[in-house]
């Protein structure tokens, strides 16, 4: 089973048309899917959205909601922009009840440059009869059909969902089907990411034009390093023209989700001097919701002072922050002086084949039953848990099935025994685990 990377859908619209309701109606309830994840997924910039039997990832491109109508066309052009760099397919979503407006046409006159598929959406169609006549209005940005919903009521979501994925080509399938080895390497501003590529490509004495990976901000640099090929994918190149700090935030949060989306490994790069930071582990929890590969790379790490036990607190210090993936690798990098970069390269090399590990049933099955005996399944009144069999469903991330009688008794910490029972058998260091639960009744 592999993976093919999700295509990016991304929502541009002036503010208040619905943005957030069309978000909230499509993610569901599995909005912030994991509770002591320090992600970033209640703040609603991104989703992961499952249609038929197509998964993407939707983006939501709007930062602060400006006051004047000169700051909303130049808020408007900058988020379709971003759009235009990241998406696969732009979901440009205007309002029924306020009309074509003078901002709408001139976002429009940018994407109909721009060659993306572009689906065009009037919310707040709550009668379709009542409505079509100033629906067809919309036929004026010359950006294609209108299609009406209500994202609000679940009116003609369907339809608009079965458009968006349409234009979902073959190029999400075949970026995967080479076995070069992606890594996006991610971080906070300024803590050297670029200088880490250029350092990488010097090192390797290897001509390389930058070969913008698509029409993606990111760039992807391929490296060649005994044989082996692998693409860095970058995300340096943020456009810094507007200094609104939550701006600034949510652009490279969206760069961040771009690039690690089409990656198996993240590499987190962090400032040496300034320890970890709330961001790090923003951009950490991308990586781990999405089953990534993650390695973190401390940087500059040539200009701190040290001791015996500096490595060792240092570390404490980012397990503690990054509790929520403990099987992150470690390293300590300086892209300046190049120091450690060969340990990066086996590191990489190392969690790749682990994120991509498979391990038979039988053997499975042997840990499992050791694990059983070992310490016993919780029960609850008078019941108690068994776990009849396992199953490695997929790579990267491995991802399991277990089969019990009880779901409801299969405690969290009961199924992070059976994986750290796993991980002492076969590592799997820099790759997070997924496990699935599955009741299968008992045999009489």
């Amino acid at each position: 089973m592999n993976k093919s990377r999700k295509p990016i859908v991304a929502v541009v619209g002036r503010p208040n048309v619905g943005k957030s309701t069309l978000f909230n109606t499509l993610a569901g309830q599995r909005i912030s899917i994991v509770k002591d994840t320090p992600g970033i997924t209640r703040d609603r910039i991104y989703a992961d959205v499952t249609w038929l039997d197509r998964a993407f990832t939707l983006i939501d491109t709007g930062g602060i909601e400006p006051e004047s109508q000169d700051i909303i066309l130049s808020q408007m052009r900058q988020q379709a922009q971003i759009a235009i760099d990241t998406a696969d397919v732009i979901l440009f979503m205007v309002d029924v009840k306020q009309g074509l407006q003078d901002a709408d046409a001139k976002v429009a006159d940018m994407l109909r440059r721009a060659r993306k598929p572009v689906v065009l959406v009037v919310n707040k169609v709550d009668h379709f009869e009542k409505y079509m006549a100033d629906v067809y209005e919309f036929y004026n940005l010359g950006i294609g059909e209108p299609h009406p919903i209500s994202a609000s009521n679940r009116l003609g979501v369907g339809d608009m969902l079965d458009e968006v994925i349409s234009h979902f080509g073959e190029e999400a399938v075949r970026e995967e089907e080479d076995d070069k080895t992606r890594i996006a390497i991610v971080g906070k501003p300024n803590v050297g990411k670029s200088s880490l590529i250029n350092r990488l490509i010097g090192e390797e004495r290897l001509i390389v034009s930058d070969i913008a990976g698509t029409t993606r901000d990111a760039v992807d640099t391929p490296v060649i390093r005994n044989g082996k090929e692998y693409i860095f994918i970058d995300t340096a190149g943020l456009r810094r023209k507007n200094k609104v700090k939550e701006d600034l935030e949510h652009y490279m949060i969206l760069r961040t989700v771009s690039a690690i989306e089409r990656a198996d490994i993240a590499v987190l790069l962090i400032d040496a001097a300034e320890g970890v930071t709330e961001q790090d582990a923003k951009i950490a929890g991308i990586a781990h919701d999405r089953g990534k590969a993650v390695i973190i790379a401390v940087n500059k790490w040539d200009v701190i002072e040290k001791n015996d036990k500096t490595v060792k607190e240092y570390t404490a210090k980012i397990r503690e922050i990054l509790s929520f993936m403990p099987y992150a690798e470690i390293t300590f990098i300086s892209a300046l002086t190049g120091q450690r970069l060969p340990k990066l390269f086996e590191l990489i090399n190392a969690v790749s084949e682990n994120h991509a590990m498979r391990i038979s049933t039988g053997v499975l099955n042997e840990i499992m039953s050791e694990a059983v005996a070992l310490q016993q399944p919780p029960s609850d009144k008078g019941k108690r848990l068994r776990l009849y069999y396992i199953t490695q469903v997929g790579v990267k991330p491995p991802t399991f099935v277990i089969f019990v009688n009880d779901k409801e008794l299969m405690h969290f910490s009961y199924t992070r025994y059976i994986e750290n029972k796993i991980r002492e058998a076969f590592g799997f260091k820099g790759t997070p685990l997924r496990f699935y639960i599955r009741e299968r009744k008992e045999a009489k």
